[in-house]
């Protein structure tokens, strides 16, 4: 099963997950994302209540951090720094696009 498959529909920008759901949808234990968010690998997260409020942004960068640190026995550091550099060219597509030019 690809990871692809666990989780189909759409995530709106600014919808609420908790650190439970973005765990389960990445098949990684919720430790692993409360120490990877505790170490400012996930920007913008906010903990409410002693419970971990993410945005269902970060679902791809989750699962892109979980699958650099697998395949490459990557630091979890560096893979945050991947998944940066993916973010951006994510947006610099995303531009092109909509300036006609891809």
């Amino acid at each position: 099963m690809r990871d692809d498959d666990i989780l189909t529909g759409s995530l709106l920008d600014e919808s609420w997950l908790t650190l439970e759901q973005i765990a389960a949808a990445c098949t990684v234990e919720p430790r692993w994302l409360e120490r990877h968010i505790e170490e400012g690998l996930f920007p913008h997260t906010e903990c409410v209540a002693g419970t971990w409020r993410i945005t269902s942004l970060h679902l791809r960068r989750a699962r892109r951090m979980r699958e650099i640190e697998r395949v490459f026995d990557a630091e979890p550091e560096l893979a945050a720094l991947v998944a940066d550099l993916l973010e951006e060219m994510d947006g610099l597509h995303a531009r092109l696009r909509r300036a006609g030019l891809e």
